[in-house]
């Protein structure tokens, strides 16, 4: 454990329920209702559409916790205004940079001109100080998307928005009402403050360490012989089997459309209505795990691509993903939506209600899990059957003491082993920590803490874009990238790798290329290739899911199909904002 004096001087109740007070300095306008498309319910983002834009990149307090911040908003609100725009059409918005540093805007998941994708260094020079740019695309997609900065840790500091393209014809799924619901983690820290205290130590705001009462907990339920080896496997590898994140709510508030959990942000219903949400991780390191308690959510789009209709109790969002669904409440009462973060420490809340200022109960947060072998040695078999290892650099595979493991509560039948590795040079190094041999390649886990919880929980296998790939090709070229890291340095990367040691990965123009990422760590790792659709594939190579960001789990290996349709120079990278700007980040050359 940290010593108390090494902890942040918060208070975890105001931080994880924020205070119950408007977010936004009077005169944003954030909290006033909106026109017919939000339905006139309070806390609704500002709306507007069409096909031109001013946005205002400006400086503003903000309080959701007692005390007022500086945050970094567009036209003053926190979230950003929801753009609303109609597939075909050319869209041109003109962004000012009203702060003192450079700035951007990346709109995230947008197929366009890699002149607009708006990525400082590779796209553009970005916005400087006083200056506007002016970007111009046409829309050739629809569905649900956002924008945030592709500056420093301006994301972080709340430069992000919505962004809905509505279908040239008739929606597939026609519904009564349609919201946003936004979710984010914002801090009173300086995010440059937060990265410095993870490259000095990782696991900072992690404040669930394994207790001497855990142990006893061990000794009762699985025997002393078992307990101490579990302990002593850890501590050998000096890893945390509490790590599922970097940051935690001793730090964060979580916010749903610009409101924390004591705002309540409400969606109104007239009870038969159906209601289409519109979900967004817009998150800068928040993994969170979505329900509406007494509602069947329907999951009808992912990442803004309609997909084949799949009915769910929770789902998990990760950073930079989109899902719609529709709820059809049928009762005259509130429900709450629920977004509690991977780690459990804290979560995101909002009602969906017939009145405003009706509320439902929230539930508590699920216990906490701790990772097991799976998501270290992803698909290795039972100790003794000499299957792979997650091998720290320098260890002999005798090193790992496979017999102290504990495989107790795995599926081992249920994770396909995709074959085995082949690890780069450059992944034997001080920045990697661990290497997985056999990683699995299912698709059927919904991850460490939704696993077995009683509820139907979505999973990518889950998952069909209706159409199909827009593709037919088979690959010709296979590209295989290792997601690599050091936790307790707090070092990502791929292939061992940081980005500006990288050489630039090229692709050449129309070929269509498979792209293989082996999680040697873990932790999840949502992955952005920018400019083009990565088509998530299953693990007999058949298409499954079309995508802007692919999750992928610890020790897991994904593959998804690329057409090399977008000439440029493009980002690929975690959308965990501290891992890219810890490494893990590639240039993509299209030519």
């Amino acid at each position: 454990m940290k010593p108390l004096s090494s902890r942040p001087d918060l208070s975890r109740r105001r931080f994880v329920q924020g205070v119950a007070l408007g977010s936004v300095a009077a005169g944003a306008g954030l909290l006033r209702p909106t026109g017919a498309w939000a339905l006139n319910s309070p806390g609704q983002p500002v709306v507007l559409s069409g096909t031109d834009f001013t946005l205002d990149i400006v400086e503003r307090s903000v309080n959701f916790t007692g005390a007022a911040r500086p945050a970094i908003t567009v036209n003053g609100g926190v979230p950003g205004p929801l753009l609303r725009m109609r597939e075909g059409s050319t869209v041109s918005l003109r962004v000012s940079n009203r702060l003192r540093v450079p700035t951007s805007i990346h709109w995230h998941g947008i197929v366009l001109p890699f002149r607009m994708d708006g990525v400082p260094g590779l796209s553009f020079d970005g916005i400087a100080p006083g200056e506007s740019f002016l970007y111009r695309f046409q829309l050739r997609q629809s569905g649900t998307y956002w924008y945030h900065s592709h500056s420093g840790f301006q994301e972080q500091n709340a430069l992000y928005g919505p962004l809905v393209i509505e279908p040239a014809g008739p929606e597939r799924h026609p519904t009564d009402r349609d919201y946003v619901v936004m979710l984010n983690d914002w801090t009173d820290e300086d995010p440059a403050r937060i990265y410095a205290r993870l490259r000095k130590q990782s696991d900072y705001y992690n404040f669930a360490q394994p207790t001497a009462a855990d142990f006893f907990r061990d000794v009762r339920e699985k025997g002393l012989s078992r307990a101490l080896s579990m302990r002593r496997m850890w501590n050998e590898m000096r890893m945390n089997p509490t790590d599922l994140g970097d940051v935690s709510s001793y730090t964060y508030t979580y916010l749903m459309n610009g409101a924390a959990p004591a705002q309540n942000w409400t969606g109104l219903f007239r009870p038969g209505e159906k209601l289409r949400l519109r979900f967004i991780n817009g998150s800068a390191s928040t993994f969170f795990d979505v329900r509406i308690p007494g509602l069947k959510m329907t999951v009808i789009a992912a990442d803004g691509q309609d997909v084949e209709p799949v009915p769910v109790d929770e789902f998990r969002i990760a950073v930079a993903e989109t899902y719609d669904v529709i709820v059809e409440p049928q009762e005259e009462r509130a429900y709450t939506v629920f977004a509690q973060s991977i780690d459990r420490g804290g979560y995101a809340r909002g009602t969906l209600a017939p009145r405003v200022g009706m509320t439902a109960e929230v539930p508590p947060l699920d216990q906490r899990v701790w990772l097991d072998m799976r998501d270290m040695m992803g698909a290795m078999p039972h100790a003794g059957n000499g299957g792979g290892h997650a091998a720290r650099p320098g260890m002999g595979h005798g090193g790992m003491g496979h017999g102290s493991m504990d495989h107790a509560g795995m599926d081992h039948g249920s994770m396909a082993a995709a074959p085995a590795v082949h690890h780069a040079r450059s992944e034997y190094g001080p920045g990697v920590d661990m290497r997985v041999d056999t990683p699995r390649s299912n698709l059927d886990d919904p991850g460490i803490g939704l696993r077995d919880n009683g509820r139907r929980v979505l999973t990518y296998a889950d998952l069909h874009t209706v159409g199909g790939p827009l593709d037919a090709r088979e690959p010709g070229r296979e590209i295989e990238l290792h997601l690599t890291g050091n936790m307790e340095r707090f070092m990502w990367s791929f292939d061992g790798i940081r980005y500006p040691d990288a050489t630039p990965i090229h692709f050449n123009t129309g070929e269509r290329l498979r792209i293989v990422l082996v999680n040697d760590t873990m932790m999840n790792h949502p992955i952005h290739l920018h400019g083009m659709w990565s088509e998530l594939e299953n693990p007999d190579g058949r298409f499954q899911v079309r995508k802007h960001t692919v999750n992928v789990q610890p020790a897991q290996r994904i593959s998804y199909a690329v057409t090399a349709d977008a000439p440029g120079r493009w980002a690929w990278h975690c959308h965990l904002l501290y891992h890219m700007e810890a490494g893990m980040m590639r240039e993509v050359v299209v030519s």
